[in-house]
């Protein structure tokens, strides 16, 4: 910006100068017409009647009128008019002209406005260079003086901490960075709050569901057949209870990745596709895991189970017939079903990054909009597109450890 301050005054600067450059010239040009050739107009006006009556022209200082055989040289053949001429390091100026008399010249030997010309246009040379410099160190000063607090400004919002010295000025920059210091503050106070309700309620309800879990353990263990089934399904939707809450309090912690151990996502995945292959019994559906190359990220184990088995169990629920492969690529771990695919609002939603609905919320209840909060914590990419041959293909690129 500051760049940009400077660059606009010194081309105002050319600009000014080089229109008064032009107005200048024309005016030392209609000087010099005024000056030089009016007075060997006037000096020709009365020198060449005398000669041609015969009278004697006495000329004043400088200046010396000569017909015919008279002229050098040098200064024959002129067209009528005044000429300016090069006579060794002299310069002339030579008014030529004919009448009944013949061809004349009015030569001015001694005429200073040559020299005055080349002192006023230095002048002005000097005045250009003065002005463009001017404008320079004008464009530099205020370019400092407008581009250094909003540099401040820039890098306090950057640092998430705007200083004193720019809350408190009078100015329009001051009004801009109080206004910015209050949402962000705002801001800040609002995410506070979200992520202390997560981890309050997520903490409220993990001692609930181990309590439920321990008496569904205890059912299994010792009820007849007919209460060892509710049991079970009670232990399985508390256990999946437990796991969201322990993913939700993990998301709302700040992502601090680079000091945990690495996890293998090939174990991972090969586990959730374990975990969910019930859903697919009884049903003409495969569900199967293709193995690839070695992947282990800085990630807890808990999310990424959660994103992977989000996914294999939306498209175990949602494809009714064909299979459902979830595979191993480098750096990438891929799930693709023969089903439905997606609706394409739900696909709008996915490339915006709004909220997605959920199209599998029984059991866990994440939903595509949690699967993709994760990638995002985890600094992991999200894709999806829709199979040629029918079907969804979902893609979650991790960054290797």
């Amino acid at each position: 910006m500051k760049r940009r301050i400077v660059v606009a005054f010194v081309l105002f600067g050319l600009g000014a100068s080089a229109f008064f450059a032009f107005i200048a010239a024309l005016a030392v040009e209609g000087i010099e017409v005024q000056l030089v050739d009016k007075r060997l107009e006037a000096a020709v006006a009365w020198a060449a009647p005398r000669q041609a009556a015969g009278l004697d022209v006495d000329m004043p200082a400088g200046l010396r009128f000569q017909r015919n055989e008279a002229i050098p040289a040098t200064l024959r053949g002129l067209a009528d008019g005044v000429h300016k001429v090069d006579v060794g390091t002299t310069r002339l100026h030579v008014l030529a002209g004919h009448d009944t008399g013949g061809n004349w010249v009015l030569v001015d030997h001694e005429s200073d406005y040559d020299k005055i010309e080349l002192v006023v246009y230095s002048m002005f040379a000097t005045v250009f260079a003065g002005f463009v410099l001017l404008a320079l160190l004008l464009g530099g000063f205020l370019g400092t003086r407008v581009v250094t607090p909003i540099s401040e400004l820039a890098q306090a919002v950057g640092s998430d901490a705007v200083p004193a010295a720019l809350t408190g000025r009078k100015d329009e920059l001051g009004v801009l960075a109080r206004a910015l210091e209050a949402h962000t503050s705002e801001l800040r106070a609002f995410l506070d709050r979200e992520r202390y309700f997560t981890g309050d309620v997520s903490h409220e309800l993990r001692s609930p569901l181990t309590v439920i879990m321990g008496a569904a353990e205890i059912l299994m263990q010792e009820s007849s057949p007919a209460v060892r089934a509710p049991a079970e399904r009670i232990y399985r939707a508390a256990r999946e209870a437990a796991e969201c809450v322990t993913v939700l309090l993990l998301l709302a912690r700040a992502p601090q990745l680079g000091t945990l151990a690495p996890v293998a996502l090939e174990q991972i995945a090969e586990d959730e596709v374990d975990k969910y292959r019930a859903l697919v019994a009884g049903k003409p559906l495969s569900l199967r895991f293709v193995d690839g190359p070695a992947l282990a990220v800085r990630a807890p184990r808990e999310l990424c189970a959660a994103a992977i088995g989000n996914l294999v169990r939306n498209a175990c629920q949602y494809t009714d017939r064909g299979e459902v492969v979830v595979r191993l690529l480098p750096g990438q771990v891929v799930v693709e079903d023969t089903g439905p695919g997606l609706p394409p609002a739900v696909v709008a939603t996915l490339g915006s990054g709004a909220g997605v609905p959920s199209s599998g919320s029984g059991g866990t209840g994440l939903g595509l909009a949690l699967a993709r909060r994760i990638c995002d914590f985890l600094g992991a990419g999200f894709a999806y597109q829709a199979r040629p041959e029918g079907g969804s293909r979902f893609t979650i690129t991790f960054t290797p450890a």
